[in-house]
């Protein structure tokens, strides 16, 4: 009989046995980041419709097709953050940040919403991870954000990486590239796919991610901003090049990357994973001078980056399971009060244990703990006893409980 409820289309529930994975994800995260001094900033989870149809851009396939938008009670409309940069930048704005020594460097971790056909890769609620460094124009700055990703996915292992490099330049550089580009797509328009044929004069750029294959064909031998950059967006770009170069990280020139958000401006970029399906991209970002002002913000410069969390758990894979240091304390009848004792005393001294909780014979206490997996069963002894089994090994000892804690801490 089927189940009467189910997780919404494009959702799913983060089970016990998925937790670990994730937890791996978000303690490589906190660790990098505080080493490298950003903070993390948490924004709500909704936010006034209007920012990210002027954040993000009117034209973009988020604000046209995929945004959760609804009327609140006031009847305002609001929508189910569909990215992390917008908000922060409102928050960034709102709270007069800056004020503070800049850049100001900010990370996040948390869900996000978009209206997508669900695939591998892909959902309607996702998790990202995400840096922002608000305040500087300096290639530094792109160079650091883009090594910052690198080592996070590297550290967690993530396999067959390829890094995307472009730039899309300022937008004074771009506007006359975005009017050549368009007369070009208007010459092929009945090659191109109709999405594309629509935005040509909003947003000709986004030709450049279209899946269809007549699309695809038109813009092999398009024009790119690569080719058309000014003096000082070529000299920016070149600047990343060295500090990436001389950091030993390698990357793909692509002149076809473009992101699906309108706020990028110079440098942008995206690594790349095998395993992901359809959707081969892990994270990537790049650099938003232009959006405070959209927000009605004085100019600053800005750069930052997004990485989803399932691309990274799907395209790490099965893991193979190893016991977690647990340690499951099996008691005799009349020792159940010491075994909860016991417990309390391992668990203050920073050690995980459990007890059996349902009134277990022995021998069913060992079963759960090797159900729970555990890496050793401490046995209490109707005698007043104790034996200490190695649930992998299954080689057992006597143990003297007044040194239990210090035994068990040894690595």
């Amino acid at each position: 009989m089927a189940n009467r409820f189910q997780a919404p289309k494009g959702t799913f529930d983060i089970l016990p046995a998925d937790a670990e994975a994730r937890e791996r994800v978000d303690r490589a995260a906190r660790e990098l980041f505080e080493r490298a001094g950003y903070a993390r900033i948490e924004t709500p989870t909704f936010e006034d419709t209007e920012l990210f149809a002027r954040g993000v851009g009117a034209s973009t396939d988020i604000v046209r097709k995929e945004m959760f938008s609804f009327d609140d009670l006031g009847g305002r409309s609001v929508t189910l953050r569909p990215e992390g940069t917008a908000p922060i930048a409102r928050a960034y704005l709102e709270h007069g940040m800056q004020k503070l020594p800049q850049p100001v460097k900010l990370w996040y971790l948390g869900p996000y919403f978009r209206h997508e056909r669900p695939q591998a890769g892909r959902f309607r609620q996702f998790n990202q991870i995400g840096a922002e460094a608000i305040g500087s124009g300096s290639p530094l700055v792109d160079a650091e954000l883009i090594m910052l990703l690198d080592e996070l996915l590297r550290s967690l292992e993530v396999p067959a990486l390829r890094l995307r490099l472009g730039s899309l330049g300022s937008p004074e550089a771009r506007a006359p590239y975005r009017e050549e580009l368009a007369a070009y797509l208007r010459q092929h328009q009945d090659e191109l796919a109709r999405d594309v044929r629509e935005r040509i004069d909003q947003n000709p750029l986004r030709a450049f991610d279209s899946k269809d294959q007549g699309t695809r064909a038109v813009m092999a031998n398009a024009p790119t901003m690569l080719e058309r950059l000014d003096t000082d967006d070529a000299e920016h770009l070149a600047a990343v090049r060295h500090l990436l170069d001389q950091a030993g990280i390698a990357y793909e020139l692509d002149g076809t990357l473009v992101r699906g958000l309108d706020y990028y401006t110079r440098t942008v970029f995206a690594f790349e994973g095998e395993g992901l399906g359809a959707q081969s991209e892990v994270g990537g970002g790049g650099r938003y001078d232009g959006l405070m002002e959209e927000l009605d913000g004085p100019p600053t410069p800005a750069a930052g980056w997004a990485a989803g969390v399932e691309r990274i758990l799907l395209a790490l894979g099965e893991q193979k399971e190893t016991r977690p240091h647990v340690v499951f304390i099996a008691a005799a009848d009349g020792q159940r009060e010491r075994a909860l004792a016991l417990v309390t005393e391992l668990r203050h001294a920073g050690l995980r244990a459990e007890l059996d909780l349902a009134d277990r014979g022995l021998k069913g206490q060992m079963r759960q703990a090797d159900r729970l997996g555990a890496a050793h069963a401490l046995i209490l002894d109707a005698d007043g006893g104790a034996q200490l089994r190695d649930m992998s090994s299954g080689e057992q000892r006597e143990i003297d409980l007044a040194r239990v804690v210090e035994e068990l801490a040894r690595p």
